[in-house]
């Protein structure tokens, strides 16, 4: 099977000074790799030896995360036959290259792994690495690698044909890169992989492949019970190998960083977590150090007994199977050993067992039966019946004796506590439990202060083990019992035998996962005790400055979890926001945020107001941060209910309307504009009927406008199309032609048209009447002579102007200094006698001043409607040759600049 091959490198064409390639040598997570030179030449080659000639099957190459090569190369060298064994003997096969990502799409943050099958044999392994990827931190246009990983078999007899097998394929001889699919070895350990190794604390990692090696061995030899306790053994060190390499990394860290204090305290750590897991999974007895396979209890010793030591004082206890003799002295393997269940499988039909000595194994103890016929009872179990009527005739005083597991679990605490104590709270009587968490607060109590420090801290961390178990109690009396301790040990023994921040950190890391679980009971009381407490502990003297508990508490869970839990949580997370805040607390924006974003995962609808109150108090308090986590805010993101009650809420504490109110105003001010073009449509009617009205008082009745202008100008009054003069008719006659004929008229250019219906005029008005003008800004129709007016007043683009103290024309504000500056406007005595269209004082006196400058023949030059409106009037003696004379101005001042926008 394909393994791991040993190598050193040994020529490289560059390399940096403080990352060299002798890096590449081992694999660690703590391995800086190898980079090139600063603006180095390419392509650059590194060729690493194998230990021992070997069939190459597989090559890893792990590079760095961004100064990323475009290409690598692969040769195989190999030395003839009968020649030393040396760089310069050695003649190189291509294998092929392998392209590299530029990594842009994890921004530079991840590193590639590429793994090559391969099938080649020699000793050497060249690679030829090409021109870097360009990006923004890679500024000296070099290339790294961080490890190099080769997997194949060793060589030991190159002339066995059967030991190396070959597909016989023609197409090998074309391309040698074929080899390595076509001849895919079926199985690779995983163990062997370069992602094993670069993420696991070394010492952790050569222990995995010992049980693993052993594993093996144990399937072969169908000892499959060691070899499922060796599988879970390897599971539980992979999780363990994997945390200590983040020690060792931060450790390095503090040590580049010259704070030695934290690398000695990661150091500490490291190595009590070590220890720790070693006692807890019994490497030595896993290992079988020295051939023992039988563990005792707690002590780790190269060799022991084939059988505990008490099991000599249980003469009523019946002897485990013993396997066959043999030479040497016999001995249970600790696999073989037989299960409770399929060694007594009808016990004497107690419900309960005689207290054990403290040394007997479960399996050896008598079981109780729950079932099954009658069976003759041996003298040792009639002993054990009569002993088990006993004791129900008398209160139990000594609780039951420890499992084997349990002792190796416990051993560090019975060595503080002692076996008795340890037992009473591994018992299944809850008062047992009870009466031993009393008694290890009684002995911390009683603890005299002149204790050295580290019995105190052993003392400390074998009570904090107790009562972490014990808050997994159903019992309320039991759990609250374990809430006592546990604040007195924070409370009163930390400041007492004045322990480390480090110690409490521990305490609180230890006990907040199984608290945390206890507030989401199912018992009401239970689950409001521990939310108490986890809000109380939060407020200790010496846990507050860690700020473990409120980090603990904003890890986000899962969706999945129960609701009572979820609810829960967050329930503690406002609770904790509002009584800690976000000031040196250990709670931040990013987890908070991180936490109620979770939640808001959650089916739970009660999860999500709490978590949705969390994130609108801390809008109040931050603002806009917190928007970088959720959803962009557009009208997609508003669909979904939660982030549109979430942004409606943001609105409001800003001030701004929401958006349904804005779709409200909106609709609102539609309406309020169309009511403006009614009520202008409205006036414009009212004008047109008031000048019916108007000319007919004045043509009919003769009455006039006393000493108005209008009298001295009378202006004839014929039918379209008349030809020959008729009788003049009566005066109610004449009173309606002539209304007929004023509604067939321009009242600003007085124009004549059968056309001009009240849609005629509209259109009059909008495309050809020589003395309206439509705005550039705002397209509403105006007349000329109050353009100026028009734009600095009712405009929408009236703040863009400014009006010029010497021609009074409304000059844009981008414009106006530059204006102003220059003078060569004329200067206007009045506004009324300015062109805006020619810019010029060319409005003749009088009435009809304009009319003459915007429609006369010699009028405004840049108005390009007046041409229009000349080519329209008919010549001397033609029908119509009144057409622009009208009724007078006066009579119509409401229609200026009041014609509709269309």
């Amino acid at each position: 099977m394909p393994q791991k091959i040993p190598f050193r490198l040994i020529h490289v064409s560059g390399q940096d000074d403080g990352y060299q390639a002798v890096e590449l040598n081992t694999h660690s997570p703590v391995t800086k790799g190898w980079q090139s030179t600063r603006f180095s030449l390419y392509p650059q080659d590194m060729v690493v030896q194998m230990d021992t000639r070997a069939r190459m099957r597989k090559i890893q190459i792990l590079v760095h995360q961004h100064l990323i090569p475009t290409k690598i190369e692969f040769y195989v060298g190999d030395v003839p036959d009968d020649t030393p064994i040396s760089l310069q003997n050695a003649r190189y096969t291509r294998l092929g290259y392998v392209a590299l990502s530029n990594n842009e799409k994890t921004g530079f943050k991840a590193r590639e792994l590429k793994s090559v099958h391969v099938d080649a044999m020699g000793s050497y392994l060249k690679l030829v690495i090409h021109k870097n990827h360009v990006n923004k931190y890679n500024v000296y246009n070099q290339v790294g690698l961080v490890a190099i990983n080769v997997i194949g078999d060793p060589v030991t007899n190159p002339l066995d044909p059967n030991g190396y097998p070959y597909v016989a394929d023609e197409r090998l001889n074309e391309d040698p890169a074929l080899r390595g699919l076509i001849n895919k070895p079926d199985y690779i350990s995983p163990l062997d992989d370069l992602a094993f190794d670069m993420y696991q604390d070394p010492e952790v990692a050569q222990i995995i492949r010992k049980l693993e090696r052993k594993k093996q061995e144990a399937v072969l030899q169908e000892r499959y019970d060691y070899a499922k306790k060796l599988k879970q053994a390897i599971a539980d060190l992979q999780k363990v190998g994997e945390k200590l390499g983040k020690y060792e990394v931060e450790k390095r860290q503090a040590v580049e960083n010259e704070d030695y204090d934290k690398a000695k305290l990661k150091k500490v750590q490291m190595d009590e977590y070590r220890l720790q897991v070693y006692k807890q999974l019994a490497l030595h007895d896993l290992l079988e150090i020295a051939g023992t396979r039988h563990p005792q209890v707690v002590d780790l010793e190269p060799t022991r007994l084939p059988t505990p030591p008490k099991l000599a004082e249980l003469p009523h206890t019946p002897p485990p199977p013993q396997t066959p003799p043999g030479d040497e002295q016999p001995r249970l393997p600790y696999d073989e050993r037989p299960l409770p269940a399929l060694k007594n499988r009808d016990p004497p039909p107690e419900p309960t067992s005689p207290p054990a000595s403290p040394g007997t194994p479960p399996d050896e103890q008598v079981v109780p039966a729950l079932k099954g016929p009658p069976q003759p009872v041996p003298q040792e179990e009639e002993l054990a019946v009569d002993a088990e009527d006993e004791v129900d005739a008398a209160p139990p005083s000594a609780a039951e004796s420890m499992s084997e597991k349990d002792l190796r679990e416990a051993s560090a605490v019975i060595d503080v506590f002692g076996e008795p104590l340890v037992a009473k709270a591994y018992s299944k009587n809850w008062s047992f439990r009870e009466d031993a968490l009393l008694s290890v607060l009684k002995q911390v109590q009683e603890l005299p202060d002149s204790t050295p420090r580290e019995e105190a801290r052993s003392m400390f961390r074998a009570a904090v083990f107790l009562v972490r178990r014990a808050m997994k109690d159903k019992v309320l009396a039991v759990f609250k019992a374990a809430l006592s301790l546990l604040k007195h040990l924070l409370e009163e023994f930390v400041p007492k035998h004045k322990l480390t921040k480090a110690d409490v950190s521990y305490a609180v890391e230890k006990t907040m996962p199984e608290l945390l679980l206890r507030t989401g009971d199912t018992g009401a009381r239970s689950r409001d005790e521990a939310k108490r407490f986890v809000l109380e502990m939060a407020q200790f003297q010496e846990v507050k400055p860690t700020h473990s508990v409120p980090i603990e508490c904003v890890k986000p869970f899962k969706v999945t979890v129960a609701p009572r839990l979820a609810l829960s949580r967050t329930e503690l997370v406002e609770q904790l926001y509002k009584d800690l805040g976000l000031e040196n607390s250990g709670l931040t924006v990013e987890n908070i945020m991180q936490f109620c974003l979770q939640a808001l995962q959650h089916k739970n609808g009660t999860v999500h107001e709490v978590a949705e109150r969390i994130i609108i108090a801390l809008y109040k308090d931050v603002g806009n941060p917190v928007k970088n986590y959720l959803p962009h805010d557009d009208d997609k993101t508003r669909k979904n209910t939660l982030y549109r009650q979430l942004f409606e809420a943001f609105d409001k504490i800003d001030g701004k309307p929401t958006k349904d109110e804005l779709k409200k105003q909106k609709v609102a001010d539609e309406a309020k504009k169309q009511a403006e073009i009614e009520a202008l449509q409205s006036q414009l009617q009212a004008l047109k009927d008031m000048n019916k009205g108007t000319v007919s008082v004045d043509d009919g009745k003769g009455a006039g406008k006393a000493g108005g202008k209008d009298n001295k100008k009378p202006t004839p009054r014929r039918s379209k199309g008349q030809i020959k003069p008729k009788p003049k008719p009566p005066a109610d006659e004449d009173d309606t032609s002539t209304v007929y004929n004023i509604d067939k008229t321009c009242i600003f250019c007085n124009e004549k048209n059968e056309a001009f219906t009240e849609e005629g005029l509209d259109i009059h008005y909008w495309k050809s009447c020589p003395m309206l003008r439509r705005c550039a800004h705002c397209k509403q129709v105006v007349e000329i002579a109050s353009l100026t007016d028009h734009l600095l007043s009712e405009c929408d683009a009236k703040d863009n102007f400014s009006k010029c103290p010497r021609c009074t024309e409304a000059i844009p504000k981008a414009e106006f200094d530059q204006h102003v500056k220059d003078k060569n406007c004329p200067v206007s005595p009045t506004q009324n006698k300015h062109c805006p269209l020619c810019h010029q004082n060319s409005v003749p006196e009088g009435e009809d001043g304009w009319k003459e400058h915007l429609m006369g023949k010699n009028g405004c030059k840049q108005n390009p409607r007046r041409l229009q409106a000349l080519n329209k009037q008919p010549g001397p003696g033609k029908p119509g040759a009144a057409k622009g004379k009208g009724p007078p101005k006066k009579s119509l001042p409401v229609a200026k600049g009041k014609t509709p926008r269309t």
